[in-house]
């Protein structure tokens, strides 16, 4: 849904431009945080595994290679048809990706949450590349039923998942009025829901985070035992009714995180460059693709997907990281963990090159 909030995307209506601790009488006492590279402020970093040190400079880039509402008349990148999907994802895993977060898509462009429609495109994706599928289950106004039956069917690798409501809005400084003005609606028993059908099918959770609210929502499940660590955030900053999109605060949600938790970064449109930036300098993971921004820092827009990703690969590396594999993803975001011992991840191809 990220794709809703970019202030380059002339829509019709629109002008282009690990368990807890402890509890006592005051609450939950949630564990030991420390999200940014180095540990929590002010604090020594635990000692790292042979395995942990090997992984500790990779980049686990996520493209979002669709979005929900924006359409190929805004940027004729976007992919509709099944195969539109599997070329696109094949440019963002050759240019460094490791993760694919999928919103499905009708032939004409409509959004979609038919459990076939969300097979075909993982077929057509898999036959093509091994990067990990990451199916989205954000909506407004669809009923949670319609929001569920592709993670338990279809099973991907990882299950997006809204941690918090909130108002979901975007503002035009030169109409001085909301270009739309939405409640997205996540309770907690949707939350819950949600939880125990990935838990059963197998499915890690990645906990969608618009504010330091719902980051500091996964206490109590964890209390419950609904969620287990190791835990994955993203963060979307930028948001208005969410957290502002600046380094400061996006230091400041990392650091609310389990000290055992991986992080990405969600940045919307022109902000979306700067935050990389942050995210590989505290030590997180990244997130690019259409859904989120059309544009490369020179303000062309992107051709594909692939030169989205494949700038923000530059910027790994620019920052002494490299991009993480589909094999090292697995392992960072301990992705087999939320697999039954006896059912072993699919086998999606080789990992080629990478």
């Amino acid at each position: 849904m990220a794709d809703l909030l970019s202030p380059t995307v002339a829509l019709p209506y629109e002008e282009p431009r690990a368990c807890v601790t402890g509890a006592s009488a005051g609450g939950l006492r949630p564990p030991e945080r420390g999200g940014v590279r180095g540990g929590a402020s002010g604090s020594e970093p635990p000692p790292r595994s042979e395995k942990a040190t090997a992984l500790a400079d990779k980049c686990v880039i996520t493209c979002a290679c669709s979005g929900v509402l924006t359409m190929k008349k805004h940027c004729p990148a976007i992919p509709y048809r099944p195969e539109e999907y599997a070329e696109e994802c094949r440019r963002a895993y050759e240019a460094g990706a490791a993760v694919v977060h999928i919103h499905a898509r009708e032939d004409d462009g409509s959004p979609s949450f038919r459990v076939e429609r969300y097979g075909q495109i993982r077929d057509a994706v898999s036959a093509v590349c091994p990067i990990l599928i990451n199916f989205s289950t954000g909506a407004v106004g669809t009923p949670m039923e319609e929001r569920v039956g592709h993670i338990v069917e279809l099973r991907p690798d990882i299950g997006a998942l809204n941690m918090g409501s909130m108002n979901f809005a975007k503002y035009s400084p030169e109409r001085k009025a909301w270009v739309f003005d939405l409640v997205f609606q996540n309770p907690f028993k949707d939350i819950i829901l949600l939880l125990e059908n990935m838990n059963r099918a197998g499915v890690k959770p990645e906990l969608e985070c618009f504010d330091t609210g719902h980051v500091n929502s996964v206490y109590p499940l964890m209390d419950m035992g609904i969620l287990k660590g190791p835990l994955d955030f993203s963060f979307i900053l930028g948001v208005v009714g969410g957290i502002p999109a600046s380094a400061r605060h996006l230091a400041f949600q990392a650091d609310q995180v389990p000290r055992d938790a991986t992080w990405k970064v969600i940045g919307i449109s022109r902000d979306q460059w700067m935050l990389v930036s942050a995210a590989l300098s505290l030590g997180g993971h990244v997130r690019v693709g259409i859904e989120d921004n059309f544009y490369l820092p020179s303000g062309a827009m992107a051709r594909s997907n692939g030169d989205l990703v494949g700038h923000a690969a530059e910027m790994c590396r620019a920052m002494g990281r490299e991009p993480a594999t589909v094999v090292e993803a697995r392992a960072i975001l301990s992705l087999d963990a939320y697999r039954p011992q006896d059912d072993a991840a699919p086998a999606r191809g080789g990992e080629g090159g990478r």
